[in-house]
């Protein structure tokens, strides 16, 4: 009816004998949507990450620093795990490292 059967006929005949490049051609929009997704998502959260693991690890007593729950205070103690932060004079939490959000310059708090 829309089709002419003449044309019908060699269709399938004609996405055959593409064969290789044609899987190529399908498959490129997927490569470069990978490639895309990682260097705007997947490697900018591994800097992110590269970096807050290496801060944590330069924790030193005496840093100021401030927690993912917002808390901010001078460390008083380091655990291996854990970080005991003095929010005042005589108040000390404790706290794990992965909680700590960032390092404050020295001076902030008074």
């Amino acid at each position: 009816m829309f089709i002419s059967s003449a044309f019908a006929q060699t269709a399938p005949a004609a996405a055959a004998s593409g064969g290789m490049t044609s899987t190529l051609t399908s498959m490129l929009p997927l490569v470069l949507m990978f490639v895309v997704l990682y260097f705007l998502m997947i490697r900018p959260q591994m800097k992110r990450q590269k970096e807050h693991r290496s801060m944590i690890e330069a924790l030193a007593k005496g840093d100021e620093i401030v927690s993912s729950g917002g808390l901010v205070g001078r460390v008083a103690g380091l655990n291996e795990q854990f970080v005991q932060l003095e929010l005042a004079e005589g108040v000390v939490v404790q706290l794990q490292r992965s909680a700590v959000v960032q390092v404050l310059p020295k001076g902030t708090l008074k």
